[in-house]
């Protein structure tokens, strides 16, 4: 009997813990899932003999020691900034681990020890970063292996929603955590185009897109993710003259966001003074020069503050999320992110039956016998409705294919990795075709 311990089971888990499910019988496990409420748990699990729930708190360093104990397996799906406190326990403890989320470098410090232990910490396994990895690499390989030389490879991922649910004006609403979409590009995104290093500060971040087709579902813009450079020399890349990593939305979405941005409200790195009292046109106002014409509402001000068609498309997104309306904030000792996370979890909310839709797209130029082609890579997942949603699907199934992998013993090689190996995304690309996860391939000769 093998014991599997999942940590965290927020709204990306609901299809790992079905697959865990569906698994454990055949696969002799056991599965104790902790979270820090456990209530939307028990419908999915009631029936289930070979599961068990617990309320859980990671910063109890008393549970959490007894908790890995007990477990031959970890996946944590807690937020990221705790993958280091379950790492350091299961290294302590000798217990292997999966999570979806990036390895940081405080992650990548505890390689040599958990492969001197032959303990497998498994990182970037679910979406993105985890599938992009894994079928980028498969086209990589595949270009290389027949003599081909990459000269460029573009990613872009975004977590949407399907035509049918696409109802509001910034054509978006949250299917990930909401807190990471609001602080999403702070910092500077780096990447190299054509053999130039390129840096973007987060302040013009959203006003420097691409312009993205898919065929089928039609027109979406990009902007870059803030570190497309660190994984050149993992993919076999080093000198590759163009490379970037990035981010889809619709066509819009990020000239409005930018407005975000350009106000401040997306700010999280201080409390603002009297939140609770502040509605949230106050809490807009706030960020604007004092006026000296009584008569001039928010939305004109915003407009000429930052240089706006007042009639635009902009300022109709901004209007339809309610900031110019005198609706209390009611949330007290709040950031500016913070407020503005409140109010887009009530106005992006998935609505009973929407779905959402999973696009990744990467693209591809290269050489090979004198020629240059270039080839896409394309897939587009749409979820079954509010809750088993694609961006579930994408998260927690490769997940749990890693998982029945390194239970069965066929995961050789240890330390802290990352999927880029044959080894391990050729068995879960093969497997996630079985659940509607297929990308669809082209190639074309480019003309001279």
């Amino acid at each position: 009997m093998k014991r599997i311990l999942l940590l965290g089971a927020g709204r990306s888990v609901s299809s790992l813990i079905k697959y865990l499910c569906d698994n454990a019988p055949a696969e002799n496990w056991t599965i104790r899932i902790g979270d820090i409420s456990v209530a939307h748990l028990q419908p999915l699990t009631e029936a289930i003999p070979c599961v068990d729930i617990m309320a859980f708190d990671v910063q109890n360093g008393r549970q959490l020691s007894e908790e890995v104990g007990q477990a031959d397996l970890v996946l944590s799906m807690l937020p990221a900034a705790f993958h280091i406190v379950v790492a350091r326990e299961c290294l302590k403890q000798g217990k292997h681990l999966i999570t979806a989320s990036y390895a940081t470098p405080a992650l990548k410090e505890l390689h040599a020890a958990a492969e001197e232990q032959n303990l497998i910490f498994l990182m970037e396994s679910g979406l993105d970063p985890g599938i992009d990895h894994m079928s980028a690499m498969a086209v990589i390989q595949r270009i290389q292996a027949a003599g081909g030389r990459l000269t460029s490879f573009k990613s872009y991922t975004g977590g949407l929603v399907a035509p049918e649910s696409d109802t509001n004006p910034w054509r978006y609403k949250f299917t990930w955590n909401p807190r990471n979409v609001v602080l999403a590009g702070q910092g500077t995104a780096k990447y190299i185009k054509n053999g130039s290093y390129k840096y973007i500060p987060y302040h013009q971040l959203f006003r420097r897109t691409e312009a993205i087709y898919v065929e089928g579902y039609g027109d979406f813009e990009g902007y870059a993710n803030r570190d497309s450079l660190s994984y050149r020399e993992l993919y076999g890349l080093r000198g590759i003259p163009t490379m970037l990593r990035g981010t889809l939305r619709r066509p819009g979405y990020c000239a409005a966001w930018d407005a975000l941005v350009q106000l401040g409200l997306t700010d999280d790195s201080y409390t603002l003074e009297g939140a609770e009292r502040m509605t949230y046109r106050s809490f807009v106002e706030a960020f604007l020069p004092p006026s000296t014409d009584a008569k001039q509402s928010v939305a004109e001000r915003i407009s000429l503050y930052i240089n706006l068609p007042a009639d635009g498309e902009v300022m109709e997104k901004l209007a339809w999320l309610g900031l110019f309306e005198d609706t209390p904030v009611a949330l007290a000792a709040a950031t500016p992110a913070q407020v503005l996370e409140k109010l887009l979890k009530e106005k992006w909310a998935l609505a009973p039956g929407d779905r959402d839709m999973i696009v990744m797209q990467h693209l591809f130029e290269y050489e090979i016998g004198g020629e240059k082609r270039e080839a896409s890579s394309t897939l587009v997942a749409t979820g079954d409705d509010e809750v088993h949603t694609a961006m579930a699907k994408t998260v927690g199934l490769p997940v749990g294919i890693l998982t029945k992998l390194l239970l069965q013993g066929k995961i050789k090689r240890s330390g802290v990795l990352i999927p880029l190996y044959p080894e391990l995304y050729e068995p879960v690309l093969e497997e996630l075709k079985q659940h509607g996860i297929d990308f669809v391939e082209k190639e074309r000769l480019v003309q001279e």
